[in-house]
């Protein structure tokens, strides 16, 4: 049971934690903090959180779970005003990033580090704002906990218990593996939807491509219409592993164009069978 819970930018994200805490009666009290004022006043007024306020100090005073539900790249502001305020709760975060989060939070938070859960929610939508929120975001999701060697037993524990309280399925790796594992599953396939669309509407046709537009344009595309300043900071902060990730799809793009251009029907159907298998063993699970 969390006594106060302390919501640092209640969006998608921060406020579908609240709601499904709440709603579970998994937690007494909900504040939220965070710069723009007309957003909390909007997830008071909705409920998901009890009140709100302008002054971190006094948001965090007497809370027992710190949430930060921000851009990776606010983190390290949020860290260093963290550093400057006294409080025992447990600190954990939704980032997109790993590696990046926890240097900045150990920089920053020097023995308070240990109390430093970093977290993962493997859920979302491609809206962004607190009315998009969902009580059941994370139900059959999982969240990926990446601690270190310096994390806290206890606040570890109360940390997957928060995320189990959702419905949702916990577990461990290192973040350098986090890091480049998203890369390839969630990272890549965002900046391809973007770039893809981007493609698209510089052509001097392309009302003519948006009007027929069915449903695998629409499936491939759908992502696009996520948060910008958020993937702007993914990209950035997880730049090696992405790059990397980039490079491989660049060859592999670079051998499909060679396999049309010299008409070779039996290196593509073997490619989308492949393909196809791989894609009908993910709708399995």
């Amino acid at each position: 049971m969390i006594n106060k819970l302390c919501i640092v930018g209640v969006g998608l994200i921060g406020g579908s934690l609240a709601k499904a805490l709440r709603a579970g009666g998994h937690v007494t009290e909900i504040v939220g903090y965070g710069r723009n004022l007309a957003n909390l006043q909007t997830a008071a007024d909705l409920g998901v959180i009890d009140y709100a306020e302008v002054s971190l100090g006094a948001a965090v005073r007497g809370a027992d779970m710190v949430v930060l539900a921000l851009p990776v790249g606010a983190m390290k502001d949020i860290f260093a005003e963290l550093a400057q305020l006294s409080f025992d709760g447990v600190i954990t975060d939704v980032g997109s990033t790993k590696v990046n989060v926890i240097a900045a939070a150990r920089a920053a938070l020097g023995n308070s580090f240990s109390r430093f859960v970093p977290g993962h929610p493997l859920a979302g939508t491609e809206q962004s704002g607190v009315q998009a929120s969902q009580a059941d975001l994370f139900r059959g999701r999982r969240v990926i906990l990446t601690p270190e060697k310096e994390t806290d037993s206890t606040a570890l524990a109360r940390v997957r218990a928060m995320w189990a309280a959702t419905g949702a399925g916990v577990s461990e790796m290192s973040a350098e593996g986090h890091d480049r594992v998203l890369a390839a599953s969630s990272h890549l396939p965002h900046l391809l939807a973007y770039a893809l669309m981007d493609m698209i509407v510089r052509r001097d046709d392309h009302r003519a491509v948006f009007a027929a537009a069915a449903g695998g344009f629409r499936d491939v595309t759908r992502v696009a219409a996520s948060d910008p300043v958020m993937w702007r900071d993914i990209c950035l902060a997880n730049r090696t592993e992405l790059l990397a990730a980039l490079t491989t799809y660049r060859d592999d793009l670079g051998a499909l164009i060679e396999a049309i251009e010299r008409g070779d029907g039996k290196w593509l159907e073997e490619t989308f069978t492949r393909a196809r298998r791989a894609r009908e063993t993910l709708n399995s699970k």
